[in-house]
């Protein structure tokens, strides 16, 4: 985890790139008390631990299904899927859809031990948390942590998506929905540590997947932050890091992930960062 001190800083969205409906803005000073957030989101590797010493099965094993990106739906998975979601179509509901197969069935996570787990709702995230004996970061104390110490940037490394042409982030690349201009084709989730971290040492703010905040966003929903790999600036520009979204607090998709935080006391807490 990254140790950080905290203090005055200013937070949302600068440029007036935001959507309305997301109340990104004003930019407003803000102070956040010293706190401890996770360098990545938590991987499929670290939730296996949870689940083989607590037994503890997610909202979409209970439910029997969640959400996946159409281009990626496993092929033995077709027969399972169960409907496409209203005004986003390249969403299937898929039974049989989970952190363990998140194509659907006959999908897997041999080799996916280091990326980020998904297919968790907000209840499952907290539920780890719990056991591990830390929570959610709040909204605001992620946006301090995911700018990495660069006030009223666009992204955690300035204000260039690709600057000198090299890639800091896993969005979407081409025509969203209908195909993906990265190599083979490829889209879906990246390792933990995939890309350079930011000034903070915490990867993935922007893109990969989506991560839960303990805020409330209006009655019944919570907040998602960071964008994911299906980010686009076409359709959600939400991989800037003042960016933000929200969803119910049972719903679960295959961009969906989260990272966690802990108190701090204010003398405890290094200047800058430290790696426990």
């Amino acid at each position: 985890m990254a140790e950080l001190t905290g203090g005055v800083f200013r937070m949302g969205d600068a440029f007036g790139e935001g959507y309305l409906a997301d109340r990104e803005g004003p930019v407003r000073e803000v102070t956040v008390a010293p706190f401890a957030i996770d360098t990545t989101a938590v991987s499929n590797a670290e939730w296996a631990v949870f689940a083989d010493a607590t037994g503890y099965r997610t909202d979409a094993e209970r439910h029997g299904s969640s959400y996946v990106f159409h281009l990626l739906v496993a092929p033995a998975a077709a027969p399972h899927v169960i409907g496409r979601v209203p005004g986003a179509p390249w969403w299937l509901g898929v039974e049989g859809a989970t952190w363990q197969a998140p194509e659907g069935p006959g999908s897997g996570i041999t080799d996916r031990a280091d990326h980020p787990v998904v297919h968790v709702s907000h209840d499952d995230a907290r539920a780890y948390g719990d056991w591990a004996g830390l929570r959610l970061p709040t909204e605001t104390e992620w946006e301090y942590a995911a700018r990495g110490g660069i006030e009223g940037a666009r992204y955690p490394w300035g204000d260039e998506l690709a600057p000198g042409g090299r890639e800091r982030c896993n969005i979407w690349r081409g025509p969203f929905p209908h195909r993906s201009d990265r190599p083979g084709g490829r889209t879906g989730t990246v390792p933990v540590t995939a890309y350079e971290p930011n000034g903070y040492g915490l990867h993935n703010t922007s893109g990969n997947v989506w991560e839960w905040c303990a805020d409330a966003h209006g009655t019944g929903e919570r907040v998602i932050r960071g964008g994911s790999y299906l980010c686009h600036a076409s359709y959600c520009n939400r991989y800037r890091v003042a960016a933000r979204s929200h969803n119910t607090p049972d719903s679960s998709t295959g961009h969906g992930g989260f990272r966690c935080a802990r108190d701090l006391a204010p003398h405890s807490a290094a200047k800058g960062r430290t790696r426990p």
